[in-house]
């Protein structure tokens, strides 16, 4: 009995020691996990997927890379018969026959026969040659706004400040930037640009900066407006979020992104070199560098698979692509034209947020312009029958057995 009692005022002792000691016990620390996995079922936003200039790009591209093509072999005239432009709808970006494609927009390509050989020929319609002239007027008027986009673009490399030019002509119609820029750098680019040699023998191109010179992203710049940002190093800055309607984060995931938001904001222009990639921070700069990247385009938006050529250049994770689905109050993901498009909210929720790119106004003229297209052909079916092959007297170098494949507008 007397054991029992030694054995329960000693318990009763350590019991006392434990609760009432200085030394905390281990699993009396708050143990925080900042990193949560989010998985989110996607949701469609009818009112990204109706905008025409970013949807209506897969028909514009190769519409405009075809009027280039016409302007360059003949400058006076603006015609071009069809056997010097058949054969170069991979060129072009066209995935249907070149004759096909161009008799799809009778309100930009006038056919007609030729003089020779009975072969068809087409020229520009008058208000395509003035979309032109307005969209040359625009590289001239705003050449040095151009030129600082691509800048900031090749700057966003880091330490290395160059890109493989192969990759950025693959983002060059994304930058709104004309073909000779790139064709010729040294003759329309400033003195800070230089082609170089990089590994694996590729060509790239480099930018030399003054060191003191600093660039702000887009984030810091409106941050500073809000005078919720005074340009220190290190500063915590908020990405702006715009929710689409009927999508809610879940308790856990918003509890997260509230501390996300507090890390230190690390501009896209920032060395980055000394960053742990597992970390909150870096994942947070990933954020920032594809707010900033998609604020310096003609749509604020490309398609998500042409971005993975940057990862190793940018500094970006292998799944770089989740961060889209990681912030859907940021980014939305339009799954229009059979392929997956990113696009940056806030240029569409809150216009005076980012600047407008000097090429977005006559994009729009040119859609509006292919719009016309469709009137057009609906009345020449109702009046004539079916024109797709044009005149049937007219011969056609594309004309094959096998049937095309169907080009949606």
């Amino acid at each position: 009995m007397a054991m029992i009692a030694r054995r329960s005022k000693s318990s009763v002792h350590l019991l006392h020691e434990v609760l009432f000691s200085d030394h905390p016990l281990p699993c009396s620390y708050t143990q925080r996990q900042t990193y949560v996995d989010v998985y989110m079922k996607w949701k469609k936003d009818s009112f990204f997927d109706s905008i025409d200039t970013i949807h209506r790009s897969v028909q514009l591209r190769p519409l405009i890379a075809l009027k280039n093509c016409i302007v360059s072999s003949s400058p006076n005239d603006y015609c071009i018969p069809i056997s010097v432009i058949s054969k170069k709808g991979l060129e072009l970006g066209i995935p249907i026959k070149v004759a096909r494609f161009l008799r799809l927009y009778p309100s930009v390509f006038e056919e007609f026969t030729g003089p020779n050989y009975n072969l068809p020929w087409f020229k520009l319609t008058q208000r395509a040659i003035e979309l032109d002239r307005e969209e040359r007027e625009v590289y001239l008027k705003f050449k040095d706004d151009i030129i600082l986009r691509l800048k900031k673009l090749i700057l966003m490399s880091g330490r290395e400040q160059m890109l493989p030019l192969k990759i950025i002509q693959g983002l060059q119609w994304y930058l709104g930037i004309p073909d000779e820029f790139l064709r010729k750098p040294e003759d329309n680019l400033d003195g800070c640009f230089g082609v170089v040699e990089m590994e694996d023998g590729l060509k790239g191109l480099a930018v030399n900066v003054d060191g003191s010179e600093r660039f702000l992203s887009v984030m810091q710049m409106n941050a500073m407006r809000r005078g919720a940002y005074s340009g220190v190093e290190g500063e915590a800055i908020e990405f702006p979020l715009y929710p689409s309607k009927g999508l809610r984060l879940k308790r856990k995931i918003a509890d997260w992104f509230d501390e996300f938001q507090k890390f230190p904001y690390v501009s896209p222009y920032e060395d980055y070199s000394g960053l742990n990639p597992n970390s909150d921070i870096a994942e947070k700069r990933v954020v920032g560098v594809l707010h900033e990247l998609l604020s310096l385009f003609v749509e604020h938006a490309a398609e998500r698979k042409k971005l993975l050529c940057l990862r190793k250049y940018l500094g970006l994770p292998q799944k770089v692509h989740k961060a889209f689905e990681r912030y859907p109050h940021i980014f939305n993901l339009s799954l229009m034209n059979k392929t997956c498009t990113a696009i940056l909210k806030e240029a569409y929720c809150d216009r005076g947020a980012i600047e407008e790119h000097p090429l977005a106004k006559v994009r729009k003229r040119y859609i509006k312009l292919m719009k016309e297209s469709e009137g057009i052909l609906k009345r020449k079916r109702f009046n004539n029958g079916p024109i797709d092959q044009g005149d049937s007297k007219i011969k056609d170098l594309d004309c094959t057995d096998d049937e095309d494949k169907k080009f949606t507008t």
